[in-house]
């Protein structure tokens, strides 16, 4: 996990120290569970919990001796107690505790993400309702297509997050489970009665069935939703990367006072930011596929996982994150040019309500190849240089068929964006 792409709040939810503190819940957990379910002493939890602690340089001391994390931990904790400290770590796996706890960081990542999807949401909702009617060319493969306007383009972004959010939701739910199990899964040790209160105490719902660890695909589930954010920020920032190109210049990221775009060239202001949620997009899909490698295990498990999850989940969930809090800052300060959205609008001199105007003749008695064949002959024209409309209208085969005043009705940009009403009503952004 780099300081560089991720923030203080999700860099201590992943510290060595709260991940140890984690364990030390659960252990303390199924301590307390044991003791209502009559198996270790009265006051042994309460005595555990008063005591219990670790302390990392003395565990990694341990762990040279032990050539095993969880052991060292469990050492050294019972270090800190008295004779209550044997039945520390009793009847468990090691799996147990680490399993639990990082359902319990997942969880909390998640719900962090969840916040910031959030924040996103709602500056998306705020520029789209500021840009309603702002217009703009739509391009399909680059090219000028159909009009839209700069808020109808966000009200698709906004509908793609609210997808985000039903996918990350139900990761969260997939992925907030515990075990206490035992060494394979079939609970020899303690009445699985004891795994549930340890898990309802913990705010974590019961694996079903769990064999030493908890099933891989939870995990696959919560980082391929992750990525799959990644991958939507990566299409908004892409889409702002290009509107920002010198040739179009609809858009472009903020650029401060002092800020430096190119250590050559003064004049640079380059689109970094997004190109950076771009970048980091490409690793959160890669770690997507390492997750999805990881589901696999030999019979009731191997630590083929193991190393893999110790980069891939706290990375793609810090990655993630500080894409979500890097984009809603570009966005929240993105400027807009409407005067240049407009002049790239009316560049082609209409040749973009060519549609409306084959529709016409079609529904003036033209057949569909006629209509089309009259109107691709006049914009091929326009191609070249030529006034559209003015190419139309001394085209015999049109104006036999459409008045001039009908002619111009195909040139009405608002017909384009009659029904945007209807966009923003669905998405909420009334």
């Amino acid at each position: 996990m780099l300081d560089r792409y991720s923030t203080p709040q999700m860099r201590e939810i992943w510290s060595l120290q709260n991940r140890t503190q984690r364990w030390l819940d659960v252990e303390l957990a199924v301590c307390e569970a044991l003791e209502r379910a009559g198996r270790i002493p009265a006051g042994t939890a309460a005595a555990c919990r008063k005591d219990a602690r670790f302390d990392l340089q003395r565990m990694a001391e341990l762990e040279k001796e032990t050539q095993h994390d969880v052991m060292a931990f469990v050492k050294n904790v019972q270090e800190n107690l008295g004779d209550e400290g044997r039945f520390i770590h009793y009847g468990i796996t090691s799996y147990d505790v680490v399993d639990t706890a990082l359902s319990l960081m997942m969880k909390e990542s998640l719900e962090l993400i969840l916040s910031r999807c959030g924040d996103l949401q709602e500056v998306i909702r705020l520029r789209a309702r500021e840009h309603k009617w702002t217009w703009m060319i739509g391009r399909t493969h680059g090219i000028h297509a159909e009009p839209i306007t700069f808020g109808f383009k966000l009200a698709g972004w906004l509908d793609e997050m609210n997808r985000n959010v039903e996918r990350l939701n139900a990761a969260k739910e997939a992925i907030a489970y515990g075990k206490i199990s035992g060494a394979v899964g079939t609970h020899s040790n303690f009445d699985p009665a004891v795994e549930a209160m340890v898990c309802q105490n913990l705010g974590l719902k019961v694996a079903p069935t769990s064999t030493q660890i908890i099933s891989r695909d939870r995990h696959a589930q919560a980082v391929t939703a992750l990525a799959i954010l990644a991958a939507s920020l990566e299409r908004f920032a892409t889409e702002i990367r290009n509107l920002q190109r010198t040739e179009v210049l609809e858009v472009q990221e903020y650029f401060a006072s002092g800020q430096k775009g190119s250590s050559a060239m003064p004049h640079k202001r380059n689109p970094w930011n997004c190109e950076t949620v771009s970048g980091l997009a490409r690793v959160a899909r890669g770690n997507a596929l390492a997750m999805l490698e990881s589901v696999v295990t030999w019979h009731e498990r191997d630590l083929s996982n193991s190393s893999v999850e110790r980069i891939v989940l706290p990375d793609t969930c810090a990655l993630v994150e500080w894409m979500l809090v890097k984009f809603t800052s570009i966005l929240q300060n993105l400027v807009v040019f409407p005067q240049n959205m407009r002049r790239n609008l009316e560049k082609m001199g209409g040749l973009v309500c060519s549609e409306q105007v084959m529709l016409a003749l079609i529904a003036a008695g033209l057949s569909r190849e006629e209509a089309y064949t009259a109107v691709q002959r006049n914009a091929a024209k326009a191609w070249d240089g030529a006034d559209f409309r003015t190419e139309l209208e001394a085209d015999p085969t049109v104006a036999a068929t459409l008045s001039k005043q009908e002619l111009s009705r195909c040139f009405d940009i608002a017909h384009h964006l009659r029904n945007l009403e209807h966009t923003f009503k669905v998405m909420g952004l009334e």
